[in-house]
């Protein structure tokens, strides 16, 4: 009887053992399970992906060049300044204010001038009468002379009166003629059309000769102005084309190589070169501006700078196969520039492939995508 309950016990406790085992061997395949349900959820996220969202490899024209930057400056300005001294008078356009050429800006008070003019001109006529005097006596000693009643030298003598009065009015006539000019240099100008940059005097001013009045720029043309290094400066030519981007500017714009300078900077021994700029309408002189001047074109297979992803030891891609997100390792090449954006040529991947471009961040791999217009989706598959 002892030796029966004995077996029972130990069976019993087997029995025990028995069902711990198989419920924790339960727990733990649960535990698989819901691990594998987990994963699959995350399987089967689809991402949506808009026309903006991917891109093309495709064969394309890369503009290399020098990045270039400085202040747009206007070709055609002017600085009105005082040609003579005194008091400033009638200035009444500012800054912004539209001038045309030969439109009178200011005066100078002309009484001292006016006086001036009057003055030479008296001594003028003055010299002109000492003239008709003095060829009246040049007349009468030459007939005398003729007559025999006076000598050579006394002609001789009239002769010397006669040239030295001529030469005295020639010298007043200089005399009033440069009066004149101060006369008319009490007037100021505008030497260009434009608009008024800086007003540097105010009327009731005492103004010496010289003084800065106004500045007037003509903002039709305008041009950049860019220090090159000499290395640099050897891939330059006129004509060749570099597009901007204007501070404060929605929208670049091109310039063009119209000069460059002959001679290097003393001290940087930097190169100078002009660009034009390309409908400057809007555009102010001042302004900054920074990009890329072209001095070659490649043809290669190209993305995006952004779309390239530098996150591994490698470069890649993220490619859309298969509605499937696929991380493709390339080799970068040479940069450049196609209608204002960064390319870059790109190898490994064939050409009409769809890749994720760089706004939309990293993708795992794997990861499931769908395009917004199924009608027209993007074309996959490498």
């Amino acid at each position: 009887m002892k030796r029966w309950l004995k077996w029972a016990i130990v069976a019993l406790v087997v029995a025990l053992i028995a069902i711990g085992v198989l419920r924790a061997l339960a727990a733990r395949k649960a535990q698989q399970q819901a691990v594998a349900t987990q994963a699959a959820q995350r399987t089967q996220t689809v991402v949506e992906l808009g026309a903006t969202d991917v891109v093309q490899v495709k064969t394309r024209e890369l503009a290399q060049g020098l990045p270039i930057s400085g202040a747009l400056k206007a070709v055609n300005t002017a600085i009105v300044k005082a040609r003579v001294a005194g008091e400033l008078q009638g200035l009444t356009v500012r800054e912004g204010d539209s001038v045309k050429a030969g439109q009178i800006l200011a005066r100078v008070d002309s009484t001292e001038y006016q006086a001036r003019v009057q003055q030479a001109q008296q001594q003028a006529e003055s010299a002109r009468a000492q003239v008709d005097i003095a060829r009246r006596n040049f007349d009468n000693n030459r007939s005398l002379v003729d007559q025999g009643f006076i000598s050579k030298t006394a002609l001789d003598s009239s002769a010397a009166s006669l040239a030295s009065a001529e030469a005295t009015y020639r010298a007043a006539q200089a005399g009033a003629t440069v009066a004149g000019k101060s006369l008319t240099d009490t007037v100021l100008r505008a030497p260009i059309a434009g608009l008024v940059s800086q007003r540097l005097a105010q009327p009731g001013e005492r103004v010496a000769i010289d003084a800065r009045i106004v500045e007037i720029v003509d903002l039709s043309k305008l041009e950049l102005e860019v220090s090159l290094s000499a290395s640099d400066s050897l891939d330059v030519r006129l004509g060749q084309s570099a597009l901007l981007q204007i501070e404060g500017a929605a929208r670049p714009v091109t310039a063009r190589v119209v000069r460059i300078n002959p001679s290097a900077a003393a001290g940087s021994r930097a190169i100078l070169v002009y660009l034009a700029v390309d409908a400057p309408a809007g555009l102010r002189q001042g302004l900054f501006a920074q990009g890329t001047l072209g001095t070659e074109r490649l043809q290669a297979l190209s993305v995006p700078l952004n779309a390239v992803r530098t996150d591994k030891p490698e470069p890649y891609v993220q490619l859309v196969s298969n509605n499937q997100v696929v991380h493709q390792t390339i080799e970068i090449g040479a940069r450049g520039e196609v209608d204002g954006q960064t390319m870059v040529a790109i190898k490994g991947v064939p050409e009409n492939t769809t890749v994720v471009a760089g706004a939309v961040g990293t993708l795992r791999a794997g990861t499931a995508v769908k395009f917004a217009n199924p009608a027209n989706p993007a074309p996959g598959g490498k």
